[in-house]
Order: C-alpha cells, then sequence, then structure tokens
C-alpha cells in the first residue's frame, strides 16, 4: 500500500492506494536537484554570470528611469529572495536611479495590498515604488507595434518610458505557451486586455504546437517573443522551484537567450513518460497556483496528458477564491454541454477574443475526452456542477465516483504536482 501526497492550498492531502493499482507516480526532478548553495547564492550567481549580455549592473550604469516587472499574487516566485538581489546589483553602480517595479497582472484582477506584503515583504512594498498593472486601463496602455498574429501590441507606459525594462519571473511548464517565464512578463504580464485576448484567439488555442513545453511553431510563443523584443526587455532573472517552491536553479541575461537555457533545464528536469490509465490523480501545486478553479485546468492538462480517452480525471485544487472568473464560468453556465461550449467558441474570429475564452476552451477540450472530479472547498460545488465536473470532499470520495465510471481495478496514475511536468505518452 502507497501512502501518497499532494499538495493541496497551503496545505497537503494524504490518501493510500494500493500498490497493484498505480501504474505511475509522475514527478518532476527538481525535488531531486541538489546544490551545494543557498537560494540567495544561486540566484547571485546567475546575476554574476548573464547569459548573452552585460551584468545588470553595468546595462543599469547612468540609466535615470529603470523598471522591474515582477509576478503577481498568483504566481509562486520567491521574490523576498530575488527582488532585493535585483535591486542591489542595480544600485552597485547607479544609486540614484528612479526604479519602478510593476507587478505584471496580465488579465487577472489586480494583486491587493495584503497579497503584496505577504509576496514581497512588508519592508520592500512600505521603501520601494511598486504599481499594479491594470490591462484594462486604456490611458495607461501606449501601442509598439503589431504583434505577428495581427492584434496591436499596447503595454504599460511605464515599460516604454523606462531607460532599462528588467523581469523577473520562473520557469516552469506552461499548458499553452509551453513554458512560463522570458518574454510572459511583457505578453500577457504588463500588455492591454485587448492585446492578450488578440493573442489567446481560439485559432491560437487550438493549434497542436500550443501545448505544453513546446515552443517550435507555436503561434502564442512567437507573439510573445515579438512583444518581448519590440518592448526592449533587456535583461531578466528566472527561476526553477521544487515542489516546495525552493529555488533550484536561476537564469539570468538576455531575455530570449537565457530563457532559452532556462527552458532546456526545465524541460530535462519536468518531462516524464507516462503510459495512459483509466484514471489519473493530480494537483495543481497549491497555494497559490491552486486558488481557484480557472487556474486548475493548467493541472488538469497534465492529466489530461495521462489519462486515456473517456477516462477520469481527478484535480486537487482547493479554490479559496471560487471559479476565478466571471466570464470562464459563464461559457459553462450558459450552454448545455462542453461541446456546445467548444462550438461557441470556435466560432469566434481572432479578433473576437473574449476574456477568459482561452481557459473555457481547453477546459471544454478535456471535459469531452474525460470526466472530471474535482476535489475543492465544499462552496465550489455549485460551480463544479455548473461547469460538468463532479465535485468531491477528500480524494477517497472522488476515487469511488471514478471507480464507478470507469471500474474498480482501474489503474491509476498519480501525478502529485500537475504544473511542475511534462507528460510524455509511450
Amino acid at each position: 500500500m502507497a501512502n501518497i501526497e499532494i499538495p493541496y492550498g497551503k496545505s497537503k492531502l494524504a490518501f493510500d492506494l494500493p500498490d497493484e493499482r498505480i501504474k505511475g507516480i509522475l514527478r518532476a526532478k527538481a525535488g531531486s536537484h541538489k546544490v551545494n548553495m543557498s537560494e540567495e547564492d544561486i540566484v547571485k550567481r546567475a546575476l554574476e554570470n548573464p547569459i548573452g549580455t552585460k551584468r545588470l549592473q553595468d546595462l543599469a550604469k547612468g540609466k535615470k528611469n529603470i523598471v522591474i516587472i515582477t509576478s503577481d499574487h498568483t504566481r509562486p516566485v520567491p521574490s523576498k529572495i530575488t527582488l532585493p538581489l535585483l535591486l542591489d546589483e542595480i544600485r552597485r553602480k547607479n544609486k540614484s536611479a528612479n526604479i519602478k517595479i510593476l507587478i505584471a497582472t496580465g488579465f487577472h484582477r489586480g494583486t491587493t495590498l495584503q497579497e503584496m506584503k505577504a509576496k514581497f515583504g512588508e519592508d520592500l512594498v512600505e521603501n520601494e515604488q511598486f504599481v499594479v498593472h491594470d490591462s484594462r486601463s486604456s490611458e495607461d496602455m501606449e501601442l509598439i507595434g503589431i504583434l505577428p498574429s495581427g492584434g496591436k501590441l499596447e503595454i504599460n507606459k511605464l515599460a516604454v518610458e523606462a531607460d532599462l525594462l528588467v523581469a523577473e519571473g520562473f520557469i516552469e511548464p506552461h499548458f499553452f505557451a509551453g513554458f512560463s517565464g522570458g518574454r510572459k512578463s511583457i505578453l500577457p504580464g504588463i500588455a492591454s486586455a485587448q492585446c492578450i485576448l488578440a493573442n489567446h484567439c481560439s485559432e491560437f488555442i487550438k493549434n497542436p504546437y500550443a501545448r505544453t513545453g513546446v515552443l517550435e511553431n507555436n503561434p502564442i510563443h512567437k507573439d510573445m517573443l515579438y512583444a518581448a523584443k519590440k518592448a526592449n526587455l533587456a535583461f531578466i532573472l528566472n527561476v526553477v522551484i521544487d515542489s516546495s517552491h525552493k529555488i533550484v536553479n536561476a537564469f539570468a541575461g538576455h531575455s530570449e537567450k537565457a530563457h532559452l537555457k532556462g527552458c532546456e533545464f526545465v524541460s530535462e528536469i519536468a518531462t516524464v513518460n507516462a503510459e495512459p490509465t483509466d484514471i489519473v490523480i493530480t494537483s495543481n501545486g497549491g497555494y497559490p497556483l491552486d486558488q481557484n478553479i480557472y487556474q486548475a485546468v493548467k493541472g488538469m492538462t497534465a492529466g489530461e496528458a495521462a489519462c486515456k480517452d473517456g477516462g477520469v480525471i481527478i484535480i486537487a485544487a482547493e479554490s479559496a477564491d471560487g471559479h476565478g472568473g466571471e466570464g470562464f464560468y459563464r461559457w459553462f453556465k450558459e450552454s448545455k454541454d462542453p461541446q456546445d461550449v467548444m462550438n461557441k467558441i470556435l466560432s469566434r474570429g481572432r479578433d473576437e477574443t473574449l476574456p477568459d475564452q482561452w481557459e473555457a476552451q481547453i477546459l471544454a477540450r478535456i471535459l469531452m475526452n474525460h470526466k472530471v472530479i474535482i476535489v475543492t472547498d465544499s462552496k465550489n460545488y455549485g460551480y463544479a456542477k455548473d461547469m460538468f465536473m463532479t465535485p468531491a470532499k477528500d480524494v477517497y470520495e472522488a476515487l469511488k465516483f471514478a471507480e464507478d465510471a470507469v471500474g474498480s481495478d482501474s489503474k491509476v496514475n498519480v501525478i502529485p504536482d500537475g504544473v511542475s511536468v511534462i507528460v510524455r505518452g509511450k
């Protein structure tokens, strides 16, 4: 009998599963990538040895207005470690620079002051200039080009006006951009709502190259890469974290070259081979990534890759913030079934994308081929049912529902952290 733990909110869910039922426990190798250095030293090493460009302190020399783009409350970037080191690097040769820290919310809601203090620390929040990006505030945007997809590239004016644009973030597998990090700080990070909508159109989301771990021929990545170049993103610091959100590696330097190096590393430690099973149990990595059902779709895509057609995906996502987006929820609430959702979305052209359409499209794709059972806070049961999922109070109840659908002797793949892996079928 195997005792298994998977992340859930700020804690873990534990459950037992007979050994003979388990086909595979699919984990990224980040936890086994050991380095005899502190997290701070890992970051310092990256900053001291930038890839494809000068050190940040040299780039910052003589610059007056510097903007650092950072991730919002939905991303587990360890900014309490990384931001002070970035600021110190800049100020080594430029103590008088006006530095603004722009929180890249993309299409998310704004980060609250309480969330800022929790993420960055009270000292930084009180002593540095933080600005929360609002993608819907047209007066804060500036047009700087046209994306390869044809959409208008509009980004936050603060970034356009900067003498030096820097970004921090983390690299993990991403379910339609291939990987997070790098160019995503610009698009969707600090882009306008309309720009994000154009990039996340149904045509691109449907594209077979818009998948986890894929950059080549990925139209969404192509747009994002163009946006970063056009925005003059000069320097990035991207970390790689393990399941405990501890830094195991860091990549700094040129926005594309350093990011590619980081993606190669993540691909190496995150790729797992799986023989599809009738049941898959996974999670969305716990807090802050499982704050809502919207974000939990990412973990479901890992389950999708490891599950047989017609099988059952069990996703554990506390979703303390509920469904995560009214537009996302309404696609399902106002449709008769997942196929109806998909038909409506695919009928919309590239310039007709609606808010949260992409997440609904991916969830509809999953639901058209799999039964989804979501272990979540009881307040979300109504949402789950409206979205054609089955809610469950714990993994045991979810397994009972799954076994009722596909049999009590069905083999099971377990993916403890669904957002940390790139699943490849055998």
